[in-house]
């Protein structure tokens, strides 16, 4: 793609929309969205947000992400599997490799595994065009060879693109993207003459920046799900919505922490007309309806 002013899709207000309809009439198509990630011992993390990364090791910081893989995720599963919700899990290939048992579990639990890079440590802004093509090549066929399945989506290592990142995802058959936060329904990207569907992701009702950069509470946290739900299920009377739960384990799988999500979700299970889908279905099923836009 091009350098552009604006993306590589048409602005069209969400006002001016055909209606879009969910499977049995729901309102608001719901996904919840665990990152798996893994980060490197030999390369040094911050301390604390907006500060510099120290030099390697950095333990104190690489010991609280293990502790999302170690303990975390699976109170999270714990967590879904009591209340029903498959995930749709962001996967580091690199985990593959130091973890398979988080992965195998996954996949019994009927999880979606999306591209993430190979670690959370590198942005795909790091590299030139043929490395950042062959990555994302390397982490799709990874996926496949331990799953069975080739990845149909794509979020970036912190959301990072390149110009080039849509197309070299388009060439290994990925049919979503997670990356564009800025929409309450998918919609079509038009990249080169070919089309790539991006899925609602959220900046906002994540886990990382409310509770990690904001020093936001579980409480507070908790609160924004269940608001949130609530003006998108009124919306989604009249046009359908999507509604991103987006987790990191090593944050909200604390123990202080996981019982405010347990209890956001159980509010929304609670309602009728929530279609509780992984990001390939919800993208399925909008490509199906005849999506234009």
């Amino acid at each position: 793609m091009q350098p552009r002013d604006y993306g590589p899709f048409p602005y069209v207000p969400i006002t001016q929309r055909p209606p879009l309809k969910w499977p049995n009439g729901a309102r608001v198509a719901f996904w919840l969205v665990p990152n798996l990630e893994f980060f490197p011992l030999t390369k040094g993390l911050a301390g604390h947000p907006f500060e510099a990364k120290g030099k390697a090791p950095t333990v104190r910081p690489w010991a609280q992400r293990d502790y999302g893989n170690r303990v975390g995720i699976w109170r999270i599963m714990e967590v879904l599997k009591r209340l029903e919700i498959r995930a749709t899990a962001t996967l580091n290939t690199d985990l593959i490799d130091h973890h398979p048992q988080i992965v195998e579990e996954a996949l019994k639990l009927g999880w979606e595994l999306m591209g993430h890079n190979e670690t959370n440590s590198v942005r795909l802004t790091e590299f030139g065009p043929e490395e950042e093509r062959a990555l994302i090549a390397r982490c799709a066929e990874k996926i496949e060879r331990f799953s069975g399945k080739r990845p149909k989506g794509w979020l970036g290592s912190a959301l990072a693109e390149t110009w080039d990142t849509l197309e070299f995802l388009l060439d290994e058959k990925f049919t979503y993207v997670a990356d564009w936060t800025n929409d309450d329904q998918p919609y079509l990207m038009n990249v080169e003459g070919r089309q790539i569907a991006s899925i609602p992701y959220s900046y906002e009702v994540n886990d990382s920046p409310f509770l990690y950069y904001r020093n936001g509470s579980i409480d507070e946290f908790e609160k924004l799900i269940k608001r949130q739900f609530d003006v998108l299920y009124e919306e989604g009377a009249e046009s359908g919505r999507v509604m991103a739960v987006c987790l990191h384990p090593f944050i909200i799988g604390v123990p202080h922490r996981i019982k405010g999500l347990e209890s956001a979700l159980s509010y929304i299970r609670s309602h009728d007309k929530v279609w509780f889908a992984t990001g390939e279905e919800i993208v399925e099923h909008y490509l199906k309806s005849g999506a234009t836009i």
